[in-house]
């Protein structure tokens, strides 16, 4: 259990309770977000606030079920999809815009994730000027807690404009809170995404060393560790966010990492043995977790919010738990296949074919009145209209049980299972990682490619191999091992898709590997250069003038 982050995870939820309802106003200005000047008098009351903000980016940083970074990030991809599935899922065409796109400046969804990240802005920067303003010892803090503490909120500030800027490029920076709304003339105008870049890079660097090493105690928050895998996000995507490669510093973030330098959840940072304890109800655990949103269901009634966006209407009954979802983000055919039937990514992470009960065993009945109504489910990797023999595979062409579907992150059960396991006493409290050590040994070893040219070195195949071996037996790990021929810059593209599927990175990924514009995966074809940065929300525009459009979008 998180017996050290209960505590204050459930002080944070008790702040957010009377903030939420706001970070769904859509017309109304975020930059002015702010606590009362009432506030701030005692540890228990910075406590709180240093907590909010990670409890709100439980909406815009992880599949939530809410239109926030994760959608977008995923969803353009060629990985993940949301198809119509017969009278479901259709929701006003914006999961095709996603996929074919075919976005605009109106989208409600990209309007949300502007939105909801600024509002995350706003609850940092008022804790890190109040805060900063007070004397220590008049809120029971020593000087070194103080500065901890901003140090902390800082890096996840930076955090939040990393994600800004990596959807929307150039962005307003905005560090202060404002007293009162602000007049249009005095609102903030666009940066320039290198401009944005560069203060994001100066904030880690100012406080990284300042902020607490990772522990037990910084469950859910940023830390030391939390600094340099941001520093490694930063300096891996540097050519295409500031136009300039930063191979060398990726390189020295990363290894602050995988030598123990900035500490670990439990013990000493270290890839786990197995390809499911990251994912696992108590991953908390986990040797790997770097930067997580972390729940506690049993005593807070903070649970995970990602089964909306992954589970079928009766997902309960296949894992023996509460939840069900709907019927939304399937693989994109094509994937389930990159995986060979040896590799136990492919069994673990991933739900295909017949569903059963969990709890007796027997075939999973479709029921709702939808396509298969009274017959056993079945997950099929396919998006086509099986149940009339159509071979039309699209966007628009889905049945219920089309698309091999999300078993990555798994909630435990509640109820007996037929064979005997035991309800699990984490049940529903499963983290979810922003960053894990494994997604640092990829960023080096790409980096590391990239500075030789494109070509594997011996170092290079090491940290994909020390990663990827975990995902077969030690009999067919002989034959599935990469080498320096083998590990190409294409190969590790397919390889970082097999081992980051669902995590958020996808995006990214066929950004830098110059795919996401000019590649072709089942339906979508090639796209405009400029779709690489998504349009600001006119909405926003509409709210601040300053704000400057990105090129390949209507003013």
């Amino acid at each position: 259990m998180k017996t050290i982050y209960k505590a204050f995870l459930i002080a944070g939820i008790a702040c957010t309770v009377t903030l939420f309802d706001s970070c769904t106003k859509l017309d109304e200005n975020l930059y002015d977000t702010a606590q009362s000047d009432n506030f701030y008098n005692n540890k228990n009351e910075i406590i709180s606030a240093v907590l909010r903000p990670y409890t709100h980016a439980n909406a815009w940083a992880t599949p939530s079920g809410q239109d926030n970074w994760w959608r977008p990030s995923e969803l353009s991809a060629d990985q993940l999809a949301w198809p119509t599935k017969g009278r479901h899922g259709e929701d006003g065409g914006k999961w095709k815009r996603f996929h074919y796109h075919t976005w605009t400046v109106d989208e409600g969804g990209l309007n949300n994730a502007w939105s909801l990240m600024y509002w995350g802005v706003g609850l940092t920067n008022d804790p890190i000027k109040k805060i900063e303003t007070k004397d220590a010892a008049s809120i029971g803090l020593t000087q070194a807690e103080k500065e901890a503490y901003v140090a902390e909120l800082k890096l996840f500030r930076a955090y939040h404009y990393l994600k800004l800027m990596d959807l929307f490029g150039g962005i307003p920076i905005v560090t202060e809170v404002p007293d009162g709304i602000l007049p249009t003339n005095q609102l903030p105008a666009s940066a320039t995404r290198a401009e944005v870049f560069n203060f994001i890079e100066k904030e880690i660097l100012e406080n990284v060393e300042k902020a607490p090493v990772l522990s037990k105690a910084m469950l859910g928050r940023m830390s030391k560790a939390g600094g340099y895998a941001m520093l490694v996000e930063l300096y891996l995507n540097a050519e295409v966010w500031l136009g300039t490669a930063k191979w060398d510093e990726c390189i020295a973030a990363a290894d602050k990492l995988i030598s123990n330098q900035a500490g670990g959840l439990n013990g000493a940072m270290a890839l786990d043995i197995n390809i499911t304890d990251a994912f696992k109800p108590n991953n908390n655990l986990s040797k790997e977790a770097i930067f997580s949103i972390a729940y506690e269901f049993q005593k807070a009634n903070f649970q995970p919010s990602w089964t909306g966006e992954f589970y079928h209407f009766q997902q309960q009954f296949i894992y023996g738990g509460s939840r069900n979802g709907n019927d939304g983000v399937v693989v994109v055919p094509g994937n389930y296949t990159t995986y060979k039937d040896d590799d136990l990514r492919k069994s673990e992470w991933l739900l295909q074919g017949p569903m059963t009960r969990f709890d007796n065993g027997k075939p999973l009945l479709a029921s709702g009145g939808n396509e298969y109504d009274g017959q056993q489910l079945v997950f099929v990797d396919n998006i086509r209209k099986n149940k009339t023999g159509s071979t039309v595979s699209n966007m628009s062409e889905g049945e219920e049980n089309s698309g091999i579907r999300f078993n990555k992150y798994k909630l435990g059960n509640q109820v007996v299972g037929f064979n005997g396991v035991q309800p699990d006493a984490n049940y529903n409290n499963t983290d979810w990682h922003l960053y894990r050590l494994t997604w640092i040994y990829f960023a080096k070893a790409e980096a590391i490619m990239r500075k030789n040219g494109g070509v594997a070195t011996a170092e290079a195949v090491k940290l994909i191999n020390d990663s990827k071996k975990r995902a077969f037996t030690a009999v067919a790990w002989v034959t599935n091992q990469y080498s320096e021929a083998t590990l190409t810059l294409d190969e590790l593209l397919a390889e970082r898709g097999r081992e980051f599927i669902f995590e958020g990175f996808r995006r990214d990924d066929l950004i830098r590997f110059g795919k996401f514009t000019t590649g072709t995966w089942w339906d979508h074809q090639p796209s405009a250069e400029t779709r690489k940065l998504f349009a600001i929300p006119q909405q926003q525009r509409a709210l601040n003038p300053k704000l400057t459009q990105n090129p390949g979008y209507p003013n």
